[in-house]
């Protein structure tokens, strides 16, 4: 199977190689690495790998965290390997090619782009802020998801990573029009080792997207709404 395994490790000659190795030991083959950040002596990547599924994955949490300096900040299966800036381009452009389905189109595709489970555009309430506690409404899901659908409470105002109690990890960036809001998220990660929370880096690069989607789909969003619940 395919796995995302992210660690923070020192940011010297030879630490990347020591947790290369340690991967390939412990069975991994690995696919692409993605540095997500490099800041105070310290470094965050991401490793797509290919976890043989009869390794348990405490050998390779044991070996990882048996490095000087290593910490694994999560593991969890991946829908494929990391996209590139390139990938976003397409996206957008697709996008503009058909902007009637414009909003479908980016729910579905934006959980590839961030190794994410699964994505929802919803419609948060015009008095969000005198309803504390409520969660928004669902306009529209990628396939992925979980039914019935319950999202955390979000607001508008602002891109940014999010926490449940169930251990789900959440990313959330407003669209910046009637209070639609794109939400993605990750489930529970492998063997119960954590899926790890969104960097900064990818809030960036969702935030990036959705705006520049805003600018391609218009006044399409304004008309966005929540399907009616069903009655009891």
């Amino acid at each position: 199977m395919l796995l995302r395994v992210r660690v923070t490790l020192p940011d010297r000659p030879g630490a990347l190689g020591q947790v290369a190795r340690t991967l390939g030991v412990a069975g991994a083959d690995i696919v692409q690495v993605v540095v997500l950040e490099r800041l105070g002596g310290r470094a965050v990547d991401d490793f797509t790998v290919v976890w043989p599924g009869s390794n348990r994955l405490e050998r390779l949490r044991a070996g990882l965290g048996a490095i000087p300096g290593v910490h694994v900040d999560g593991v969890w299966r991946a829908i494929g390997a990391p996209t590139t800036s390139g990938h976003d381009a397409e996206l957008l452009g697709q996008l503009a090619a058909n902007p009637a389905d414009g909003l479908a189109t980016l729910v579905d595709a934006i959980p590839g782009l961030l190794a994410a489970d699964w994505a929802a555009a919803a419609v948060v309430s015009a008095d969000w802020a005198a309803r504390a506690g409520s969660a928004p409404a669902v306009a529209t899901a990628s396939w992925r998801a979980p039914t019935p659908l319950r999202l955390p409470e979000v607001t508008p105002l602002r891109a940014r990573p999010l926490e449940s109690t169930d251990g789900i990890r959440y990313a959330a960036a407003p669209f910046g029009r009637a209070g639609l809001v794109l939400v993605v998220a990750r489930g529970e990660g492998e063997d119960d080792l954590p899926a790890a929370a969104f960097h900064v880096s990818e809030v960036d690069r969702m935030a990036q997207l959705v705006r520049a989607a805003a600018v391609i789909l218009g006044d399409r969003l304004d008309l966005v709404t929540a399907p009616p619940v069903p009655a009891a």
